[in-house]
């Protein structure tokens, strides 16, 4: 099983436990702060399912009708999670407010203690696994997916803080407030994924720092090319699609073009993983001034006729 699949199926497993447990205890105690880390923890459940067959369905190949591949399915994931969190926040508010006016009584807070504790320290364990796993694979729906879970970390760290606060000082508006608060958390939260799902989405350029490795690699062989030009970079899912014209020498054999071009795409490739790189290559023309170019970088050794630069310039 694909590494991603197997820790989505774990997210999956662990938000079924910690919803049902949370309920339970939530119904028990009457607290409005523990029902509504129930709620988010069974849209995290749900989303834990979107990000699970998102990863599944942007691990297959490119086929007749996605032939750029399936990663913007991981994309629309995090954009359904994140509004699911709003969703989230949104019931939370709805039922902390009327609670600020008369606040309910709370029983068994030592089960809403424990039932906290547990959630705060599996789903700290979960969430660190799947952001680990994001990184490594560049995938946003795990991603989404693990911020969901790490912000329940807080927010049961949270209550279970007023919890313990209740217990032993009686002081029950404490319960609407802080479940106010772990709302005003889910909503940051979901800007963010928001932000960054649909900036891959409309195709936003790449990091600036991973252009940069493209710069790089492309310096490295500057000696080999005229120029570069219209670089082009967009993200979808885990995917990198990168694209640019590189301007050779015109006395250069295809094969010669071919194997420079084989070797930037795959140092660019080996420093960012699942980068598709596409080479459009066009020959100097001394008209244009390319040749200016050629003089400085590229020595005539390189061409197959030692004279084809000056004969394309008119120099004999």
């Amino acid at each position: 099983m694909d590494e991603k699949v197997k820790v989505a199926c774990l997210s999956v497993f662990t938000g079924i436990a910690l919803t049902a447990g949370k309920l339970a205890v939530g119904l028990i105690t009457r607290s409005v702060s523990v029902l509504s880390e129930a709620a988010h923890s069974g849209l995290d459940l749900v989303a834990a399912l979107v990000a699970y067959f998102s990863v599944r369905q942007s691990a297959r190949p490119a086929d007749e009708v996605h032939r750029y591949g399936h990663g913007k399915f991981e994309n629309l994931a995090a954009v359904v999670e994140a509004l699911l969190i709003v969703a989230a926040g949104v019931m939370i508010v709805v039922e902390a407010v009327p609670r600020l006016y008369g606040p309910a009584q709370l029983a068994r807070l030592d089960l809403g203690l424990a039932v906290m504790a547990v959630s705060a320290a599996a789903n700290l364990v979960v969430s660190t696994l799947l952001m680990r796993t994001a990184a490594r694979t560049n995938s946003p729906a795990l991603e989404a997916d693990a911020w969901h879970l790490r912000t329940d970390v807080y927010t049961s760290a949270g209550v279970l803080v007023s919890l313990a606060v209740i217990r032993f000082t009686g002081w029950h508006i404490l319960d609407p407030l802080v479940a106010i608060g772990i709302a005003l958390l889910i909503f940051k939260a979901a800007f963010r994924l928001l932000r960054e799902s649909l900036g891959s989405i409309v195709d936003v350029r790449l990091p600036e720092a991973e252009e940069e490795v493209i710069h790089a690699v492309l310096r490295g062989h500057a000696g080999k090319f005229v120029q570069f030009h219209d670089l082009r970079t967009r993200r979808a899912g885990p995917d990198r699609h990168i694209d640019f014209h590189l301007v050779v020498p015109g006395c250069w054999s295809v094969a010669q073009v071919h194997d420079l071009c084989d070797t930037l795409e795959s140092e660019i490739c080996r420093q960012l993983p699942g980068a598709s790189v596409l080479i459009h290559t066009e020959p100097c023309r001394p008209e244009s001034g390319d040749c200016y170019l050629c003089r400085v970088h590229i020595s005539l050794a390189h061409c197959p006729q030692q004279r084809c630069g000056r004969e394309e310039r008119g120099e004999g």
